[in-house]
């Protein structure tokens, strides 16, 4: 027992020093730059002309380097942690208005999200997909696993809507179609347990059937499909793509804890909606927050208004860190003036 205790203490430890790196690099960028600044002063009046001018041009980088130090690496360091910021994530997407369209552009965005995943050094995996006839998907449940995934991608939640002619659209016409995705914060801890902190396991009702195809028939002999229903909330998760009952029933237990956590975070972003506005408007996930125009070759992302004129970038490279670095420094910037709001 000791021993967890002291590992336990040993990752907290290390976790806290890793959080203090920024603080520390940056006091260190400051304190040398303002030391190479101070030297460079006395060569601004060196009798030589050409020493005159690179003194000048020295100065006037080493002087910008310490301005943005002060608007922008300082202030961003005052943003209080993430009490997320370790968390994975777990997206969920859905088919929305569009039919078939919205199916094949699920597909395209969930690759967008595995493609982001993997340039970012994080593991991601399907954990439950419906495929729908004629290509696409109808629904997906992809977990990223990685520090920082959850804060990341937690941007990404709301109406996703395209724009563009479907390959089978004779006449050229423009359809447009959504699929709403839902990103939730994800735990290490998976296997159901007693004293879980944000169920209690007599709350959960946990039903076994064989799991069934596309067309509704068994594929199966044994009882391996998993549904788990909580009864105080009546979130229901539904689980059959894994090989046995056990694994099922894990996977669903980790969507299950995924949902109640969203649920438990989204309550307390609500109770401080006064400081915290702009999380609240990013938790409306019936808010249409992009739209991905191919006739224009335009994202847009409608919270920011800002537009990308790069489709492809986004959706065959890494566009989308463009929109999500925005974001999170909008997120800092709101943070900060209600920070400055409160101290009048």
């Amino acid at each position: 027992m000791s021993d967890n205790v002291t590992s336990q203490e040993e990752i907290a430890r290390a976790r806290h020093i890793k959080e203090l790196e920024p603080l520390y690099d940056a006091w260190i960028s400051w304190t040398k730059t303002r030391e190479s600044l101070l030297e460079t002063f006395p060569l601004l009046s060196d009798p030589d002309e050409t020493m005159r001018a690179l003194a000048s041009d020295e100065y006037t980088a080493l002087y910008d380097t310490l301005s943005r130090h002060l608007s922008a690496t300082f202030p961003s360091l005052l943003v209080p942690p993430s009490p997320t910021r370790s968390l994975s994530a777990l997206l969920e997407l859905k088919a929305g208005v569009g039919g078939s369209e919205a199916a094949l552009f699920l597909t395209d965005l969930l690759r967008v999200y595995i493609r982001y995943a993997t340039s970012r050094g994080w593991q991601s995996s399907i954990v439950q997909s419906s495929e729908v006839t004629g290509g696409g998907l109808r629904d997906a449940i992809v977990e990223i696993k990685g520090e920082g995934a959850y804060d990341t991608l937690r941007w990404e939640s709301g109406v996703h809507r395209v724009q563009r002619v479907p390959a089978t659209e004779a006449s050229g016409r423009v359809h447009t179609s959504t699929i709403t995705t839902i990103v939730l914060p994800l735990s290490d801890e998976v296997e159901p347990s007693g004293d879980d902190n944000l169920f209690k396991m007599e709350d959960v009702k946990i039903e076994v059937m064989r799991a069934r195809g596309a067309g509704g028939q068994h594929v199966n002999k044994t009882e391996s499909a998993v549904r788990l229903t909580h009864i105080p909330t009546g979130i229901t998760v539904s689980m059959q793509d894994e090989r046995s009952q056990h694994q099922n029933k894990r996977r669903a237990f980790q969507v299950l804890r995924a949902r109640l956590m969203d649920i438990k975070i989204t309550k307390d972003i609500a109770e401080r909606r006064e400081t915290r506005r702009s999380l609240v408007r990013s938790a409306d996930r019936s808010e249409k927050i992009r739209t991905y125009n191919y006739a224009q070759d335009r994202v847009t992302d409608h919270r920011l208004g800002l537009s990308l004129m790069n489709l492809q970038s986004v959706m065959e490279g890494n566009g989308i860190q463009e929109f999500l670095e925005a974001l999170r420094k909008n997120w800092e910037q709101e943070i900060m003036e209600d920070a400055i709001d409160n101290t009048k």
